[in-house]
């Protein structure tokens, strides 16, 4: 199976467990996504992996006229089509299925793109910012909201392996510097980063993506192993819950055309 198939099939099996977890229903990203909808009302945005389409939500009530919520997974599209009906947001949010690297819409349709907690999931990010380069308006906006990796080596190790062993179709969490050299070759400016400290519970964490039980052996391993100052860095509980850092990622089109 490759790595697109393996990550819908991971996600669509667990779609409604995505629409009531609260690391990805809450959050003070929720509702700058909100504000900055009210602020730019834009005509089209596109929620790129857009999973169980929280951020469609946010932008719809903000004042986004229309948003296109994008996932591979029909698992997860059915959700949001089920959902935006019952919120009576069926005429604002229409859905679109396909990878984040080849996006079927022309150029310069959307004026803002977001993806929240999805990028890491992606076979190839430059290729996904090219497509979102070219899709977005000259002026318009990328948001990427996801976990970043720290750019001390170890901790960014560490992180990977965790990542990976409770969820195969991971791919990579980035660095900050990544995000900004990846945004920048695919055609945005100089991108802002906001970051914060986000809490995960462990045994919520697991079950929401039905890591198996083996996995799940590993991870308590890598955990009870992990060196001292790794531990300090994440912050692990006795329970093996722990802290790790997010971001909030966006830049402008410039109009210069990907290298």
């Amino acid at each position: 199976m490759d790595q697109q198939r393996m990550s819908a099939s991971q996600f669509g099996a667990k779609a409604a467990n995505y629409l009531t977890s609260a690391v990805h229903a809450t959050g003070a990203d929720l509702e700058r996504l909100k504000a900055m909808a009210s602020q730019l009302h834009p005509n089209r945005a596109l929620d790129l992996g857009c999973g169980a389409v929280h951020v469609s939500f946010a932008l719809a009530h903000g004042g986004a006229r229309r948003v296109t919520a994008y996932d591979p997974s029909t698992e997860m599209l059915e959700v949001v089509a089920q959902v935006a009906t019952t919120r009576g947001l069926e005429q604002m949010i229409d859905t679109c299925i396909g990878a984040a690297e080849v996006l079927p819409f022309e150029t310069n349709t959307f004026d803002l793109v977001v993806t929240r907690y999805s990028a890491h999931h992606w076979a190839s990010v430059p290729r996904a910012l090219a497509e979102c380069a070219r899709v977005i308006v000259p002026g318009g906006r990328m948001v990427v909201i996801d976990v970043i990796a720290p750019e001390t080596p170890l901790f960014d190790t560490s992180l990977q392996v965790i990542e990976f062993l409770r969820d195969a179709s991971h791919v990579r969490d980035y660095r900050a510097s990544e995000w900004t050299s990846m945004y920048k070759a695919a055609g945005f400016g100089e991108p802002t980063i906001t970051a914060w400290k986000l809490s995960i519970d462990f045994k919520g964490w697991i079950a929401r993506i039905g890591t198996p039980d083996d996995r799940i052996a590993a991870l308590e391993s890598v955990f009870s192993e992990l060196p001292s100052e790794a531990r300090e860095y994440f912050q692990i509980s006795p329970d093996r819950s722990f802290v790790t850092d997010s971001a909030w990622i966006e830049g402008m089109t410039t109009g210069v055309p990907a290298t």
